[in-house]
């Protein structure tokens, strides 16, 4: 993800945090609404990653505020420290039924992808696979060096691991829209050259 997309979406998932009731929020719908409101794929794995780390992120920095908070001069300290246990015991009963509750629906998602199939299938290095063309070779979506990449790459097999060769292309988004652009005088000049033979 680019840093421009970053920003977008940064700004997005700490809208939907600030304005909505944390005890029933979990990662999975603000990545969801995130996704929704943005219009963009946010299940590949470094968005998915980018998104918790910030709600992660937003959750700590919330607890440290109510630390803050809390660490005032007054003489009640047994009774607030006291207060305190009790909140963390609490705080981490709730953590531990977050936990429970964002992994059920992180495998609820990967049933959906399962089920869904299209273009939900990630490969050894986690790429999404786009299109299966061949046995060895695949149309694949990627993250590089801060770049979204559409790759039509051959591949191998390595260590029980399939890995892209050198064979093929990766283009930008940019190159991906003027080679899209430029898909239907392909298929006018496929059917010229088909018809003349």
């Amino acid at each position: 993800m680019d840093e421009k997309m970053q920003k977008k979406v940064e700004a997005a998932v700490l809208e939907i945090l600030r304005g909505s009731d944390l005890e029933s929020l979990t990662e999975y719908k603000v990545r969801s609404a995130a996704a929704d409101r943005l219009g963009i794929d946010l299940s590949l794995p470094d968005r998915k990653l980018f998104v918790r780390r910030m709600v992660q992120d937003y959750l700590e920095s919330l607890a440290d505020e109510d630390e803050k908070k809390g660490q005032g001069g007054s003489g009640e300290e047994g009774e607030k420290k006291e207060h305190c246990q009790k909140g963390e015991e609490e705080e981490q009963e709730e953590k531990k039924k977050e936990e429970d509750k964002e992994e059920e629906e992180e495998e609820e998602e990967a049933e959906e992808d399962k089920k869904g199939g299209v273009g939900k299938e990630l490969d050894d290095n986690g790429d999404l696979i786009l299109c299966r063309l061949s046995a060895n070779r695949r149309v694949t979506l990627s993250e590089f060096k801060g770049m979204t990449l559409v790759s039509i790459r051959e591949y191998y097999l390595k260590d029980g691991k399939e890995m892209p060769s050198s064979k093929g292309i990766s283009m930008t988004v940019e190159q991906w829209e003027a080679f899209r652009n430029s898909v239907p005088a392909i298929v006018d000049a496929l059917k010229n050259l088909g018809e003349s033979d």
